[in-house]
């Protein structure tokens, strides 16, 4: 692989597909930056629950996101992410703060901060970027698209496995249903909303290991810089 090229990955994709891991996991055998674009809005909507705003009413949420403080930082090989100077990484992984995330992420304005942030981070740099409009909007012109999917029984099963392994009560059909809310309330909201983009190339992750989808994602951007 031409390692003097910029190049530029994104992943979409609905609730539960492991955009995250496997995008963690290309980045580190590609040794490039990696922007989790979730973990910002996940932080936007702490910031309003803290500050007791109604994540729903984007009028109020949308008149105080300018007070929102956000950070990304790269820390042994990790992206950390700050809120007001606090690391919130692992605070903003609850289900309660993906919900206010979905919620906040409604808001025009919401988006168009966020957006100009993660531009400003990607800009001249090799970088891996995964969201639900990482192809759509973030990088529009990225060197290789993924739309990285699975079925939803799939997706739902891997949520809730990973949530008992963190000793959370739940239950399958409850995180089922919470998938299914998660895909309508991404595909239906008016602002930049969950869609493959035209040149993106689906990965189907139902009946593949994680170590399959990222050496997959290396392979397509290996053909694509034409290693």
């Amino acid at each position: 692989m031409n390692k003097e090229k910029v190049f530029t990955i994104a992943i979409d994709g609905p609730c539960g597909a492991g955009k995250s891991s496997v995008a963690n996991d290309v980045a580190k055998k590609l040794d490039i930056m990696h922007l989790d674009t979730g973990a910002m809005y996940r932080a936007v909507g702490l910031y309003m629950m803290r500050n007791e705003v109604n994540v729903k009413d984007l009028s109020a949420v949308e008149a105080r996101v300018d007070e929102v403080e956000i950070d990304i930082k790269y820390e042994n090989g990790r992206q950390r992410t700050y809120l007001c100077g606090e690391d919130v990484s692992e605070i903003i992984r609850s289900q309660e703060i993906g919900d206010a995330a979905s919620a906040v992420s409604k808001g025009a304005y919401v988006r168009k901060k966020m957006v100009e942030r993660q531009q400003a981070i990607a800009k001249g740099v090799s970088l891996l970027a995964d969201g639900r409009d990482a192809g759509t909007c973030i990088l529009p012109d990225a060197t290789l698209k993924i739309f990285l999917t699975a079925d939803v029984r799939e997706r739902a099963k891997r949520r809730y496995d990973e949530r008992v392994k963190k000793g959370e009560a739940c239950n399958f059909e409850d995180v089922l249903k919470e998938c299914i809310e998660r895909d309508k309330n991404d595909m239906t909201r008016a602002v930049s909303p969950l869609i493959q983009a035209e040149d993106a190339v689906v990965v189907d992750s139902t009946n593949m290991t994680q170590g399959e989808v990222v050496d997959k994602i290396i392979a397509l951007l290996e053909e694509r810089l034409g290693a």
